[in-house]
């Protein structure tokens, strides 16, 4: 789309000035003006390329692009008025806006704050877990030497180790020392204050003069905790070792980020590039080293406490409250604070007892997927077999459970109460063990690790450890496919939709002449075999020369019109003639064999071009790109190539329907003019394959 386009629409709706931000959904750019009635509405429809413009509640505008809406919304931003004015791309209010207005799922949901929090853990240490996975890698190694008798016990107290064994072991240190430098970052940045200012903040506390303040005065016992404390101005000033700490780091970051926007409100814009940043050192170097890194430590130190209290009442107890409780504290981030506690306990006793029992939890998930991947060959499911495979790989070898648990677990609920299962079993095991083996800390490590395969060597007693994830692990496995992970209803539908896909692919090697097109039949879970020859015909009807083109339903639910659709371009038939369906199930289907040029990332939105040259859009909901992508779980990519049959994603309604948003999802064909009637086929309940829209060569064409 042309600059002048951009240009144009800017213009039309009140120049850059009027933009407040600026996103695009699949098909239309969605502004935030801060006047809409600035807008000229005939202007904005008159420039070539809009196919419409629908004024919203509020100050909310939208244009209606079409297939080419990432085009022009490049070109807006990239006109130098645009970056002048600071207008566009949604500010970070507005995603804090939207991201409280969307929290409405599970128990995090009920309170927004709680959400909140839970997200600015999550966030403060996602972006370190690649440098924290390959640092355990060189843990494991040092372990597995040890085992081997190849180097003395390196991390025992007193251990001084060859040059050259010490240089391994500092390319594990250097990320766990400086740990809190690259929490305060994360976490600052995620407060909306400078991140490097954070780091500074936190650097303070990790200088070695910082520890040298302390040389010479007799260390005091806090919480179980050494430190060391001197007068500093006449305040007591608690010296510590920092190295490893999380707690610190993310109190810090939780006081800078308010103290930031203060000061920013307080402090006139031409000099807040010097005075906020300096300010904020100002105050928060002492407040967090006489205050809030003391209450970091302490209420680690204390957390760390009491869950070796309950370690040390009863192992074996302990061995199996873990397992079963990672399950469900995964999911709500509350694992975050148990990590941080790992690592404390490793600082401050030289071993840890949370990770062996963690372990338990990891391979019964671990070995839930592997079931997975044994159905999904077993069924012949191309797609779950792609998805298992990879977060097997990802659990085995990186110890990394995230993968299989939102990818896979938490989509279907028939997997959990198994998997909990291989979480007992691996735990009894380990309380059990401890008991015989006279284990007062049950299993232990000395290092901070994943729980994967490669880090078994560093686990002691690892003969222990072993017979634990691996009956885990078999548990789970063995329970996920003796039962199935789907439902009998889920598996009726997934057979349905592959046995469709499958027949079409077998019709391309059929020769057309020997194909009699039929009338399209309805794939009906109950009756695979007939879904397959009515899909056949459909498709046979499809690659015909000058013949009807049959667009099936995309997804199960009932047909309405789509003027019923609650949106004024897709009700107005301003992107196109078509249907629209209320969805019954959760799974959005190809409606036939094409090529996607359009998946967008969020799952809301799909573009395809069917065999025959129809381009059709699907739309999952209303406004549903407001959600981010939260609740879609996206199959295809730009450019696949596609089926009749083949899922293109996976929704979660409750998600949808909790953030208020209509389910109906409009079925648009959007080169209609290359085309001669389209028209809906069949109105009431439908199911995934059933003829929805036929779509009729031109008069010319036909007669030809």
């Amino acid at each position: 789309m042309a600059t002048s386009t951009a240009s144009e629409i800017i213009t039309a709706v009140g120049g850059a000035g009027n933009v407040e931000s600026l996103t695009h959904c699949a098909t239309r750019l969605r502004f935030q003006l801060r006047d809409a009635t600035g807008v000229d509405q005939k202007a904005v429809e008159a420039i070539p390329g809009v196919m419409g413009a629908v004024p919203q509640a509020g100050e909310r505008y939208q244009v209606v692009i079409g297939g080419g809406v990432q085009t022009v919304y490049n070109d807006i931003m990239a006109l130098p008025a645009m970056a002048k004015s600071g207008g566009g791309g949604g500010g970070e209010d507005d995603l804090d806006t939207i991201k409280a207005r969307e929290r409405e799922k599970g128990v995090r949901g009920k309170v927004a704050w709680v959400d909140g929090l839970f997200e600015f853990l999550s966030d403060s240490f996602r972006p370190v877990l690649g440098a924290l996975l390959g640092a355990s890698f060189f843990i494991t190694f040092m372990a597995l030497m040890a085992t081997l008798d190849v180097i003395p016990d390196w991390n025992a107290p007193g251990v001084t180790l060859d040059p050259s064994w010490a240089f391994i072991n500092l390319m594990w240190q250097c990320i766990f020392v400086f740990l809190p430098l690259m929490v305060a970052y994360n976490a600052t940045k995620k407060v909306g204050a400078d991140p490097w200012v954070g780091f500074g903040i936190m650097a303070v506390l990790m200088l070695p003069g910082f520890l040298a303040l302390g040389e010479g005065v007799e260390p005091t016992s806090v919480f179980g905790v050494d430190v060391t404390i001197v007068p500093i101005f006449g305040f007591p000033l608690t010296i510590f070792d920092y190295s490893s700490q999380v707690f610190p780091p993310l109190l810090m970051a939780a006081v800078l980020g308010p103290l930031y926007k203060l000061l920013r409100k307080l402090i006139t814009a031409n000099l807040q590039l010097i005075f906020v940043p300096f300010f904020a050192m100002l105050i928060m170097i002492p407040l967090t080293a006489f205050i809030i890194g003391p209450i970091g430590v302490y209420a680690g130190a204390g957390l760390a406490n009491v869950l070796a209290a309950i370690n040390n009442f009863s192992p074996f107890i302990f061995a199996i409250v873990i397992p079963l409780a990672y399950p469900f504290m995964v999911p709500l981030g509350l694992h975050w604070p148990i990590n941080a506690v790992m690592l404390l306990n490793i600082q401050t006793l030289g071993y840890d007892f949370i990770q062996g029992p963690m372990g338990a939890w990891n391979f019964a998930c671990f070995g839930a997927t592997a079931g997975v991947l044994v159905l999904a060959l077993r069924h012949r499911d191309t797609q779950m077999r792609q998805t298992s495979t990879g977060a097997l790989a990802a659990g085995l070898l990186g110890g990394i459970s995230e993968p299989s648990l939102y990818g896979i677990h938490l989509r279907f609920k028939r997997i959990y109460p198994r998997m909990l299962v291989g979480c007992f079993v691996g735990g009894l095991v380990i309380g059990v063990g401890s008991l015989i083996l006279n284990l007062p800390n049950g299993i232990t490590t000395q290092a901070f690790v994943f729980t994967s395969l490669l880090t078994i060597p560093a686990f002691e007693p690892i003969g222990l450890y072993a017979i634990a994830i691996f009956a885990a692990f078999g548990v789970s496995m063995l329970l996920v496919v003796l039962s199935n992970f789907r439902t009998p209803e889920q598996q009726a539908e997934f057979e349905a939709a592959r046995d469709a896909a499958e027949a079409a692919a077998a019709v391309e090697h059929v020769a057309p002449a020997t194909v009699e097109a039929g009338e399209a039949r309805t794939i009906d879970a109950s009756d695979a075999g007939t879904a397959a020859a009515g899909t056949a015909a459909v498709a046979a009807t499809a690659v015909l020369e000058r013949a009807a083109i049959e667009i099936a339903s995309p997804l199960a639910g009932r047909v309405v019109p789509l003027s019923e659709v609650p949106d004024p371009v897709f009700g107005g038939g301003v992107m196109g003639p078509g249907a629209a369906i209320e969805p019954s199930g959760d799974t959005v289907y190809s409606p036939g064999a094409g090529v996607v040029a359009a998946a967008q990332p969020t799952g809301h939105a799909f573009g395809l071009v069917l065999d025959g040259g129809v381009e059709v859009l699907i739309h999952v909901g209303i406004d549903t790109v407001n959600l981010k992508g939260e609740g879609f779980d996206v199959k295809v990519k730009n450019g696949d190539r596609v089926e009749l049959g083949t899922p293109l994603v996976v929704f979660d309604r409750a998600v949808i329907e909790a953030a208020g948003y209509p389910l109906i999802t409009p079925v648009i064909v959007l080169n209609a003019d290359d085309f001669g009637e389209v028209a809906p086929v069949l109105e009431g309940d439908v199911v995934p394959g059933a003829s929805l829209i036929t779509v009729e060569p031109k008069a010319a064409e036909r007669a030809g």
